[in-house]
Order: structure tokens, then C-alpha cells, then sequence
């Protein structure tokens, strides 16, 4: 039997979704202590396991977006024998070449093996006749991606921006500890449940910097990335040269999705795909973000050797959490006015060298994550 045809990632218990329900990594919670980057699962009835590979035990309702070039549609459906509410993605692996199975097939297994309460959890994947369906848990708000263009078309508030980019980057700096590179960092790849919790999805372009048992220190795996995540795409992947390209190429994609949250447009969308690769490739650190929405009456920032703040030092006063979404906000206009360290940690991010560009652990550490508690509430 083939990966494909049965394959149950997990046997993890899961419970319905409940709005009064708290994540155990809620804001609420920001004070205490941050858990290590160990992953167990929730605990629930024995009669609400879900682990069915049975597709009568599914009821689809409503298609709530598609992915993976458009090759995979998502689906909000109900395991009949507990209610409970799901995302289920299902894909024609007839429509697939052999680049886009290999990677459907990479994102299936490296699922079972990722542990991290903010990557993206796949409960049960199984096949039905050429259909691949994937069952993951329901993000009652779906992506950062819907919520700019549901509540917030001209760009979310800081505070909502911080508390995204925190879980966005927690998941990745796990991936990047275990040798992995995501290659798809942006928006639409970061999902937020009901009670607030941010999740890292977006496995299928994930690359290994682990090979043969031993870890490089860049690779040059150069996919066909379709156009539409362009974009997102460092220069140095971009430019697909002998120097290869390492972690660093997802921090810059977390720069230009900062700017995305921020504007609630995708940088260089507008823009011909040769002259967003020119100015990628060739221009100067470059900022979508027009500086002049930052407030200058703010006290000055230390300049690092790449002249940018790092807002990463001695003086930042670190206080362990773990950030989510507060779900009571995201409803919540707020003014468009961005800090210093907001504008910090993007210019970081988009350094064209990558070595200037902090490491994901080191961004956690960042100024722009490390705001007193009472302006999260």
C-alpha cells in the first residue's frame, strides 16, 4: 500500500471548536513562560478521536478557497460521528505533474513528522479513487491572506500584524532548527484558528538543507515556482546562481509579508515581472513600505553595521510568551500608524545580503515582538 493510499499522520485527539474556548497559548497568557519547541496534542473525550480514513464520515458544506495553483480545492466539512468542524483539502492527483506529486507527496510526510503547535497539522490524508483528500483542523479565520480582504483591505493594525507575524515566525524558526527551508512564506500560508492560535501551512515547496546525514550550508533546488509567489521569493533563490540560497531566503519573505499585513496589498504585484526581478536582484535594500507612514517623532534608533536598527541588543527587555490572535480584534478598526521597530524589522528582513538578515531565533528577540503586555490588550 502506498503512502497516498492510507496514511494517517497522527493518531491525535481533537475536540469541536468552541468560541468561549481558550487556547492554552492564548495573548491571555503572554507573561508566562514560553514552552519549548516540543508539540503534544490536545487532550479530549476517547469519542471525539478522529483518525477516519472512512469519506462517508465527512460531510462537505461549503468550499472556502483553493491552493497549490489552483489545484487543490479546501473545503469546510463535519466528521459526522463527532460534529466536530474541519478543513479539508482535495486534490486530483490525475491534474498533477510528476514536480507537483513529488511535492504533495513531501508535504504528506513531513507533516507526521513536525510537532509544533504553530505548523499546521494534518490529521488524516487519504485517497478516494484519483482524489487525494487531506483532513487538517478548521481555522475558523482562515488565512492572514482572507482576513485583509474581508476586514482589513487597506492593511491590518500593528498590533494584529505583531501578534501574526510572532506565530508565523515561531513555526518557522522550528522548521529552520530542523534543517528545513519553507519557500512559501506569505500570507495565505499563515491560518488562524477561532481562539486565536496562528499556524505556519504551505509545506508543499519545503526543502531539506539536510542531506545524506549531513547539513549544507546552502542549497540550489530551484523549482518552478509559479510567477504568483514571485513576489514573496528572495533575490538570492531568485537569481539561481552557484551561491545557492540558505534560511535566510524565508526571513526576507517574512519582510515582504510584514508589508503585505501592513498595506493589505502584495509588493510588486502591479509591478512586470522583469522589472520586480531587476529591482529584486540589482537595486539597493528595498522597502515597499513608503517610509513616510512612519511617525518620525519617535526616539532614535542604533544603527547596525548594515545601517539599519536591528532592535535586537542588550537593551531590549525580553519577556518569554507566546503570541496569538485575540479573536475580539480582528474586528477592531484601529489607525494606520506604524512604529520605528515595525519599520525595524522589515528593513532587517529585506537586507539584500542574507547574511545581514537575522536568523529567525534572533528576529523572536526583536524590539517590534517585545512591546509591554497592556498594549496587546
Amino acid at each position: 500500500m502506498s503512502l497516498l493510499d492510507c496514511f494517517c499522520t497522527s493518531r491525535t485527539q481533537v475536540e469541536s471548536l468552541r468560541p468561549e474556548k481558550q487556547s492554552e497559548t492564548s495573548i491571555h497568557q503572554y507573561l508566562v513562560d514560553e514552552p519549548t519547541l516540543s508539540w503534544s496534542p490536545p487532550s479530549t473525550r476517547a469519542s471525539e478521536v478522529l483518525c477516519s480514513t472512512n469519506v462517508s464520515h465527512y460531510e462537505l458544506q461549503v468550499e472556502i478557497g483553493r491552493g497549490f495553483d489552483n489545484l487543490t480545492s479546501v473545503h469546510l466539512a463535519r466528521h459526522t460521528p463527532t460534529g466536530t468542524l474541519v478543513t479539508i483539502k482535495i486534490t486530483n492527483l490525475e491534474n498533477c505533474n510528476e514536480e507537483r506529486l513529488k511535492a504533495l507527496q513531501k508535504a504528506v510526510i513531513l507533516s507526521h513528522f513536525f510537532r509544533h503547535p504553530n505548523i499546521t497539522t494534518y490529521w488524516t490524508v487519504f485517497t478516494v479513487g484519483s482524489w487525494l483528500w487531506v483532513i487538517s483542523p478548521f481555522m475558523a479565520y482562515g488565512s492572514a491572506s482572507q482576513l485583509l480582504r474581508t476586514y482589513f483591505p487597506e492593511g491590518m493594525s500593528e498590533t494584529l500584524i505583531r501578534n501574526i507575524l510572532f506565530g508565523a515566525v515561531r513555526g518557522l524558526n522550528y522548521l529552520h532548527q530542523n534543517g528545513c527551508i519553507h519557500r512559501s512564506i506569505k500570507a495565505s500560508h499563515i491560518l488562524i484558528s477561532g481562539d486565536g492560535l496562528v499556524t505556519l501551512s504551505g509545506l508543499s515547496h519545503l526543502h531539506s538543507l539536510v542531506k545524506h546525514g549531513q547539513r549544507h550550508r546552502a542549497v540550489y533546488d530551484f523549482p518552478q515556482f509559479s510567477t504568483s509567489v514571485q513576489p514573496w521569493l528572495s533575490p538570492e533563490l531568485l537569481r539561481q546562481d552557484l551561491h545557492g540560497y540558505n534560511v535566510k531566503s524565508d526571513i526576507y519573505s517574512v519582510g515582504i509579508t510584514a508589508c503585505e499585513l501592513a498595506s493589505g496589498q502584495v509588493p510588486f504585484q502591479d509591478m512586470h515581472r522583469t522589472q520586480m526581478l531587476l529591482q529584486k536582484l540589482k537595486g539597493p535594500p528595498y522597502s515597499p513600505l513608503d517610509i513616510s507612514i512612519f511617525p518620525q517623532s519617535e526616539s532614535r534608533m542604533k544603527n547596525s553595521r548594515s545601517g539599519v536598527d536591528s532592535g535586537i541588543g542588550e537593551s531590549v527587555l525580553v519577556s518569554s510568551g507566546t503570541h496569538t490572535v485575540n479573536s475580539d480584534r480582528l474586528h477592531t478598526p484601529s489607525s494606520k500608524t506604524f512604529s520605528p521597530a515595525f519599520f525595524s524589522l522589515v528593513q532587517l528582513c529585506l537586507q539584500q545580503d542574507p547574511e545581514k538578515r537575522p536568523s529567525a531565533s534572533s528576529l523572536l528577540s526583536h524590539v517590534f515582538f517585545k512591546q509591554p503586555y497592556f498594549e496587546f490588550l
